[in-house]
């Protein structure tokens, strides 16, 4: 490699963002990324995107990949949360009950679109999804799995 393509190299390397860190890591974003190292830090083991979920929206069937598992419920990291994703989230409740998704969104005071009443807190509360604004609360860090807990 010529002196200038390294010099280029090593300039792009120090101005890496965190959702490119988050890909170098293996992570879609840096929010995932922070999660994963809480998780971590918490002494729990990280598991990444390690189950999938089957649910059929009206017309095909497909899966859907939680980014996290942690302590007998699925951890959702959002920064946007768009149309499909919440009609998405929908199915997979009311298809697969048994199965508890919350979200942390990166700012759960977004709107759901420009000029929508409604945030993504409101929205999770309407439909009965816990959720967190950027990390993962304590609460859940230290909740015990109960589906694992002898009976």
């Amino acid at each position: 490699m010529k002196p200038a393509a390294m010099i280029m190299t090593l300039v792009r390397l120090a101005t890496i963002s965190n959702r490119n860190v988050g890909l170098i890591k293996g992570f879609r974003s840096g929010l995932e990324e922070k999660i994963a190292r809480q998780i971590e830090e918490a002494g729990h083991t990280v598991q990444y995107e390690s189950d999938k979920v089957a649910y059929c929206w009206p017309s095909r069937k497909s899966t859907y990949t939680p980014d996290f598992f942690l302590n007998g419920f699925y951890i959702e990291t959002k920064g946007r949360f768009t149309v499909a994703d919440r009609q998405k989230h929908l199915l997979v409740k009311e298809q697969c009950p048994d199965i508890q998704i919350r979200f942390v969104f990166s700012n759960q005071n977004q709107k759901l679109y420009r000029g929508s009443p409604t945030t993504y807190a409101q929205w999770c509360e309407k439909h009965g999804f816990m959720y967190a604004h950027k990390t993962i609360p304590d609460a859940w860090l230290t909740e015990k799995d109960m589906k694992n807990e002898p009976k």
